[in-house]
């Protein structure tokens, strides 16, 4: 099977429909706010065609190509709408065999989670690429062959650890794949991208999910483009809506008060014996509101300066982060990829207060569990060399369902570990601290922090609402009830 891939250059050409009617129009110039694009047009037969250029020349000498071709008499491939000269030097590659090569070419350079979220959305974009069922697998086969050995360039090169029924299941997708060119068909890609709206049981995909695999999916058709299967990228002329993303930054309903948060620190500790060991691990989450990956990679004295006394500041010097992709994905074998934080250089750190609250807290988690190999802070009951993302999870909704009742469990209110970061910058940002100064802390820009958590800022809503009850008329009683004020007005009636 080599792995999937069949060597494209062995296969019959199939025929493709040409013909002389071509017409081809003056280059369209797009001034942009940062950029100049030149668009080559032209049309063959009831199909037009266009082609980005970064520079001028390139456009002309395309453009020129095409006229030549034209002028000699040279007939056009309707599909392609190239000249039979060059649609020859077009690859007949497979839908299939460009995702594989797409995600070869992008794996090198990949963190270990953008290789993951690359195989995700691919294999939701082939299995809506397939010409016939006829012997079709089963949909759950087809997507773990995808997922974790078509496009995982380590698994699918060692043919010999691939299990039959695994290789069965490529081997089905590789013969029945359309061909790259269809994707030229403005039908073809309208139905992937649809396809890619939906969940596996008919439901509206989340649109940020929606988003994220479109990128990678015209990615991929530029990809395309380079490799020499497609002969231009379709997707620029595609008239297609995606859905509406909300952009409306976190959801108020999610973040915790302080209350709250230290009601949910105390049912953590009670959660059998590796309770004790996660509170600290969640409190930094709140308290000096880092990303679950940033905690998980904490060294000490590396990444820490812990003061003298308890109740003294501390602070966190962090340089990396170790986000949990799974073994299958990082060049380590470990669960978790270490990598450079976030948005930032490798070797940038960025300095995060310890408040007193949280280097008590940490005191009291070293002088119990000691620190891990390394010096490292965090680590699981078993596993001392990482913290496990499941132990994580189940700890927190254990710790949930003990601290809310059923249905503020069922609410989205601190659903995940990931809330607890919300909260305390949402808190910070309600106690007057800089907003500047608290993106500084929290590893994002000023603009990304007014748009994530406007919403979570507490507006003075209850000063608002009495000035609307003045305006009405409304005076609120000591006792909490209300009296309408008396309003002299004139009225006119006619007619009565």
């Amino acid at each position: 099977m080599n792995g999937g891939l069949t060597n494209w250059k062995k296969r019959r050409r199939p025929r493709v429909e040409t013909t002389y009617d071509v017409r081809i129009y003056k280059t369209e110039v797009y001034r942009g706010a940062k950029a100049t694009t030149y668009w080559v047009r032209w049309r063959v037969a009831d199909r037009r065609f266009k082609e980005p250029f970064r520079q001028k020349a390139l456009a002309e000498s395309f453009r020129a190509d095409l006229t030549s071709a034209a002028r000699k008499g040279e007939a056009f491939v309707v599909e392609s709408g190239r000249p039979v000269s060059l649609h020859r030097e077009l690859r007949n590659m497979t839908c299939y065999e460009l995702a594989c090569s797409y995600a070869d070419l992008k794996w090198p350079r990949s963190a270990a989670m953008t290789r993951k979220t690359a195989a995700e959305a691919l294999t939701a974009v082939i299995p809506q690429l397939f010409k016939s069922t006829k012997g079709k697998p089963a949909d759950r086969l087809i997507r773990t062959a995808l997922r974790r050995w078509a496009f995982n360039t380590p698994a699918r090169q060692h043919e010999e650890a691939i299990p039959s029924e695994i290789r069965a299941a490529l081997s089905w997708v590789a013969r029945n794949s359309l061909p790259a060119s269809a994707l030229l068909d403005a039908e073809v890609l309208r139905r992937t991208l649809d396809g890619l709206t939906l969940r596996l049981d008919g439901q509206p995909m989340s649109p940020d999910v929606v988003s994220r695999r479109r990128k990678i999916f015209t990615a991929m058709l530029e990809h395309g483009v380079e490799a020499k299967a497609l002969g231009h990228n379709p997707w620029p002329k595609l008239k297609w809506t995606a859905p509406r993303s909300s952009n409306s930054g976190v959801d108020r309903r999610r973040v915790v008060n302080p209350m709250q948060a230290r009601t949910l620190f105390a049912a953590v500790g009670r959660q059998g014996r590796i309770g004790p060991r996660m509170v600290t691990y969640y409190e930094c989450l709140y308290y000096a509101m880092l990303r679950p990956e940033e905690a998980a990679s904490i060294e000490l004295p590396r990444n820490l300066v812990l003061p003298d006394g308890d109740d003294e500041w501390g602070e966190f010097v962090l340089e990396a982060a170790e986000p949990h992709a799974g073994k299958a994905w990082t060049d380590s074998g470990r669960n978790r990829d270490r990598r450079q934080l976030k948005q930032r250089a490798i070797g940038e750190v960025r300095r995060v207060p310890c408040p007193p609250v949280l280097t008590a807290s940490i005191r009291r988690h070293i002088e119990r569990f000691k620190l891990g190999p390394g010096g490292r802070l965090f680590v699981g009951e078993r596993n001392k060399t990482e913290l496990p993302i499941l132990t994580i999870n189940r700890v927190w909704r254990q710790a949930r369902a003990a601290a809310f009742t059923p249905e503020v469990y069922a609410s989205p209110l601190g659903e995940t570990p990931y809330d607890l970061r919300h909260a305390g910058i949402s808190t910070q940002l309600n106690a007057g601290i800089s907003p500047t100064q608290i993106a500084e802390w929290a590893g994002q820009s000023p603009e990304v922090l007014w748009r994530n958590y406007a919403k979570c800022l507490d507006g003075g809503v209850a000063e608002l609402r009495r000035r609307m009850e003045a305006g009405y008329g409304v005076t609120r009683q000591a006792g909490g009830g209300s009296n309408v004020g008396t309003y002299s007005a004139q009225i006119l009636v006619e007619g009565r």
